[in-house]
């Protein structure tokens, strides 16, 4: 049940957040350095490289995975039009090189916007939901996208998969997911960012080179429905997490992680190639708190964009 109080609550932190931004976003370059991830967790051969925002991209034995691609980082203000933002391919050309398989974790643009293209580029299937599907099909690759069932080990080369349900947290003052139910857009020149709508949310749970790695992009998760814990190495969207009450402490225990690799707390209105900012009162800092007052033996380390 919803506290009333809650979202004056969430708008007086965004304040707190604002008259203090510069010295927390300090805090967190520095946090962000001093974690610096340099694959710690990983067998020889598998490489997991951050693509900004929930993206990343798994390389084992010349079989290439991404996890929620997004690399166009529209500005601002195009998010906020009703102008449809196509995929830059100069972007796409710079980050996203092979792809055999992409997994997608919701609908909205910054975790769905460049998949159809990456698909079509690549010929890569498209694992997700129906608003995936109902996505790919606007663009005519209906046939490379799966509306995938819960929990079914899909294999992909040397990648085995699954899908776990999951929820997107309610990041509008804690009251709603923003651009939630089902992504219904029938043309697409009807396609604005904003029409981006989330549809079913996925978690991953991934097995390869005898590790597992666990993918939550959205901060926000249904404890019952997480069967595999002990996980190796959890990549963990922390954007968002303090609409979802004791996000940190429930995913870590529900999956009692060696390795934590927060991600989804860059600016994803700007370039991958300018210097990194991040997102609104994302508080990177915090995040490494939280997770040291779970339990101090697991380990936080922070991904470098592109590497």
């Amino acid at each position: 049940m919803l506290n009333p109080l809650a979202p004056a609550r969430h708008l007086a932190r965004t304040l707190g957040y604002y008259t203090d931004r510069r010295a927390r976003d300090h805090a967190d370059h520095e946090t962000a350095e001093r974690l610096r991830w340099q694959g710690e967790g990983l067998p020889p051969g598998l490489s997991v490289s951050w693509l900004g925002t929930a993206g990343f991209a798994l390389s084992y034995q010349g079989h290439d995975l991404l996890i929620d691609p997004y690399v166009t980082r529209m500005p601002l203000r195009e998010m906020l039009s009703r102008q449809v933002v196509r995929p830059s391919e100069a972007a796409l050309d710079a980050w996203i090189g092979r792809a055999d398989t992409v997994l997608v974790g919701h609908t909205h643009f910054d975790h769905a916007l460049d998949v159809p293209e990456i698909a079509r580029r690549t010929g890569a299937t498209v694992y997700g939901s129906s608003s995936m599907r109902h996505l790919m099909g606007l663009h005519g690759l209906a046939d490379r996208a799966v509306d995938a069932e819960p929990y079914r080990v899909y294999e992909s080369g040397p990648f085995r998969f699954s899908l776990v349900p999951s929820l997107h947290s309610k990041i509008t003052l804690g009251v709603k997911v923003p651009m939630g139910g089902e992504l219904t857009c029938d043309r697409l020149d009807g396609l604005f960012p904003r029409a981006y709508r989330c549809g079913r949310t996925w978690a991953f749970h991934i097995e390869v080179a005898g590790i597992t790695l666990y993918h939550q992009g959205s901060a926000e998760m249904i404890d019952e429905a997480v069967r595999h814990r002990d996980v190796d190495v959890f990549l963990c969207g922390i954007a968002g997490r303090q609409f979802s009450d004791r996000y940190t402490a429930r995913a870590l225990t529900a999956l009692s992680p060696k390795w934590v690799v927060p991600a989804h707390y860059d600016d994803f209105f700007r370039p991958l190639e300018a210097p990194q900012g991040f997102a609104p009162d994302v508080d990177l800092t915090g995040f490494v708190t939280e997770v040291a007052r779970v339990s101090r033996e697991f380990q936080v380390r922070t991904p470098r964009l592109g590497g």
